[in-house]
């Protein structure tokens, strides 16, 4: 893979649903990280549902921090960070949206764009009707997943510390 030469902040993606409420978490938690400055520290970017449209976000990117809610056997607001390999590695329950960004994954793997994955997702219990509106749990979650952004973040920048350009 192929990197620039001048260091590169570390792009975080948020995706989901907001209109599908607990779905929408990691687009809620982008805004949240928006609103604590870590866009001077890193690229935030709300995702939203685009899958194919973020594949070019990829493209010499050595890390990203990738936030998503999961329907699985945690309860709600459960936050859990994972580093996966391959789309393969991916919990199988990632939201409504999992088809597309496993796909966008597999394709960026393909052309050579996969980067350092950490994958942070919030456990929810499912698919809200129609709302725009975080479960108090799942709300209560995001002190949390600002936490674990941090924590890798941290972790990043000692490994670029120690990387030759």
């Amino acid at each position: 893979m192929n990197f620039p030469n001048h260091p590169q902040k570390t792009l975080i993606l948020g995706v989901g649903n907001l209109l599908m409420g607990d779905e929408g978490v990691g687009v809620a938690a982008i805004r949240q990280l928006e609103h604590l400055g870590l866009d001077d520290e890193a690229e935030l970017v709300d995702g939203g549902t685009s899958g194919f449209h973020l594949l070019g976000l990829f493209r010499n990117q050595r890390h990203l921090i990738l936030i998503d809610a999961a329907t699985d056997d945690h309860p709600p607001g459960t936050v859990s960070v994972i580093q996966p390999r391959y789309a393969s590695d991916f919990p199988p329950s990632l939201t409504a949206h999992d088809i597309g960004l496993k796909d966008l994954l597999e394709s960026a793997a393909l052309l050579d764009y996969w980067p350092q994955v950490d994958l942070i997702t919030i456990s929810i219990a499912n698919l809200s009707n129609m709302s725009m509106e975080l479960s108090p749990a799942v709300a209560a979650a995001l002190p949390r997943v600002v936490e674990k952004v941090r924590e890798c973040l941290a972790r990043i920048a000692a490994v670029e510390a120690f990387t030759p350009a």
